[in-house]
């Protein structure tokens, strides 16, 4: 195979290019809680930490995480999703509007709450985590709206990805795949996949699917090791056309990427990082997969580009964007860009 190299003008202007993208992100959205704090002793009630809480904050979460690293790169996200009418859903459009991302694709449920999702954090390790969640999926009714607003945004809107954000609350249901699938087709858009165990098999023929070994190993029911980068292949590649997938992307935490598409099966390693948590990820490197995906670029460049963003944000504690010019400066020094 031909060495693959990429000029630094070229990965320039892709990174410029990000700015002109509109990403439709269909997804389970969540607020992410902390509770910072120290811990000096251990509680007489029970063998557990006592945290002295120092600090609060409330994120953006799930598929709203997803929608913040869109933004962060410059793109223009638009966030299809259901929440609940409570206390945290109001909390969740307040933290749209200080975000200042749209809420024109937020739909408001009776049936639902607003997932939240608490962590516990004490002297920086996370040491407990709370969710508040239904994890039913929307009722028909709701299905229906929501693939109406979706339309309506597809037909009014210049749509140059259609992300869906799966965390298995659902929202995502295989109706509402099908039919926004085939929308997207009829429109030339590109469609990317984070998916779960539960509509695993349900995301036919969409252009880029990126699920993680664990996620791969539940949706296919095999036991097969990070290692064994030949028999991974094999058996996404064979997923791959039984599907009608153009792009699979599998990430394997530090083994690195497999991407496999009809001309490329390549496994790129991982970045070496010191990482501090892993928390979001995954959110950024779809997110990152989707904009490239949005782009047409090359398969490969896709998977280092979105792998070296996923490492980026592990160095930081909490669910975090990547940063734009930080990811541009350490694209440009990957071995093959010239």
């Amino acid at each position: 195979m031909k060495k693959f190299s990429v000029k630094k003008e070229h990965i320039r202007e892709i990174f410029k290019s990000f700015n002109n993208l509109n990403v439709l992100i269909i997804g389970d959205v969540m607020i992410d809680s902390y509770l910072w704090g120290k811990v000096n002793r251990i509680s007489p009630e029970a063998p557990v930490p006592i945290v002295t809480v120092t600090k609060k904050e409330k994120r953006l979460g799930g598929a709203a995480n997803v929608a913040l690293n869109i933004m962060a790169m410059g793109a223009n996200p638009i966030l299809c999703s259901v929440i609940g009418i409570d206390f945290e859903g109001q909390n969740f459009l307040e933290l749209l509007k200080k975000e200042k991302l749209s809420q024109k694709g937020i739909l408001k449920s009776r049936t639902r709450i607003t997932t939240e999702k608490t962590r516990v954090i004490g002297n920086n390790t996370q040491l407990l985590r709370i969710d508040e969640e239904v994890e039913e999926d929307i009722t028909p009714s709701e299905t229906q709206q929501l693939i109406t607003l979706i339309s309506y945004i597809i037909q009014h809107e210049k749509i140059d990805c259609i992300l869906f954000e799966d965390y298995n609350k659902g929202l995502i249901t295989p109706k509402l795949i099908s039919k926004v699938v085939e929308m997207a087709k009829n429109k030339g858009i590109p469609t990317c996949v984070d998916p779960k165990k539960r509509n695993f098999n349900a995301y036919k023929g969409v252009t880029l699917f990126k699920p993680n070994l664990k996620e791969l190993r539940e949706g296919l029911k095999l036991d097969i090791s990070s290692d064994n980068i030949n028999e991974l292949q094999r058996a996404v590649s064979s997923y791959r056309v039984k599907q009608k997938f153009e792009t699979a992307l599998v990430t394997l935490a530090e083994k690195g990427v497999i991407v496999n598409s009809r001309s490329i099966k390549e496994h790129t390693q991982a970045h070496i990082r010191s990482i501090a948590d892993v928390s979001g990820a995954g959110d950024t490197v779809i997110s990152i997969a989707s904009l490239l995906a949005a782009l047409r670029v090359n398969p490969i460049l896709i998977a280092h580009i979105s792998n070296l963003a996923g490492g980026l944000v592990c160095e930081q504690i909490g669910v975090v964007p990547v940063n734009k010019e930080q990811l541009l400066e350490e694209t440009l020094k990957l071995d093959f860009v010239k």
